[in-house]
């Protein structure tokens, strides 16, 4: 494949899916991106859920709660942006 054909893919990846990022993606989008995705698998697979509610001694709608709580700021407020 050529360069071009497989930088284009790339910038269609990126546009298309908001977590695999770009060049201007900072490290805080990054991990943000990682920690909502991972707090997403666990909503999402009934048997994560369990073993989270049984280690945390919760109910699975209470630990559920949670874990949508955390999507909203999963690693703090953003940084403050630098002015150029």
């Amino acid at each position: 494949m050529d360069r071009l054909n497989i930088n284009s893919q790339i910038e269609h990846l990126q546009s298309k899916y908001v977590g695999t990022g770009h060049a201007d993606t900072i490290k805080h989008e990054w991990l943000t991106n990682q920690h909502r995705d991972s707090l997403a698998s666990y909503v999402g697979h009934n048997s994560l859920l369990s073993y989270i509610s049984v280690a945390e001694n919760e109910c699975k709608a209470r630990v559920k709660y949670n874990l949508l709580e955390k999507m909203l700021q999963p690693c703090g407020p953003p940084p403050e942006k630098e002015e150029q």
